[in-house]
């Protein structure tokens, strides 16, 4: 499965939520989708996407907040899924894209998960009280309504191709994403 695919799949249920992706390709192949004021990119924070979310979706528990991450940017705050499990909160939809390389650098190094490590089984380990594992664009689909349905915290991994956008570039300067999207926070 690729990302682009993955993301097209899911993007109009995207529209009236509340959006933080890690850096690099995932920001790239949502930006190319379509940007929207309610989608923030973190830009130079690899790892802290999913802090991120988790503090929006504990401030803001009307909304629903889904974290695209990636599986190089968790490794390096596994934590943030501990403290997840803790606080639950149920408006929290947190995608992994699990390439088994850190893409953003140049696919140089491979991850942990390309040696075994289980990204699902360490969020469920961890006290996430949904995880789902998918390797196809259909399952991913599934699985992000099913989340969506659930309104229970979530954790779904999605296996993909190590396969980037031509481009990481996004015509969204980082100051003005963030003075956008604190905007569309407030107005919503």
């Amino acid at each position: 499965m690729l990302r682009r695919d993955a993301l097209a799949a899911i993007y109009p249920e995207l529209i009236p939520c509340v959006v933080v992706t890690i850096m690099g390709a995932v920001a790239a192949e949502l930006h190319a989708l379509g940007h929207r004021p309610n989608f923030f990119y973190l830009e130079h924070a690899m790892g802290l996407a999913s802090s991120m979310g988790l503090g929006i979706a504990l401030s803001r528990p009307e909304l629903t907040v889904v974290v695209l991450d990636g599986d190089g940017s968790i490794l390096m705050n596994l934590g943030s899924l501990t403290t997840m499990a803790r606080y639950q909160p149920p408006n929290l939809i947190h995608i992994v894209f699990d390439n088994e390389v850190l893409l953003s650098v140049g696919q140089s190094f491979t991850t942990a998960t390309a040696t075994g490590s289980d990204i699902a089984a360490i969020a469920a380990a961890a006290g996430m009280p949904r995880t789902a594992k998918v390797d196809t664009v259909e399952a991913f689909r599934e699985a992000f309504h099913a989340a969506l349905q659930a309104k229970a915290l979530t954790s779904l991994v999605a296996k993909i191709e190590p396969e980037g956008p031509a481009s990481y570039l996004i015509d969204v300067h980082m100051l003005e994403n963030r003075f956008e999207f604190q905007r569309c926070l407030n107005q919503m």
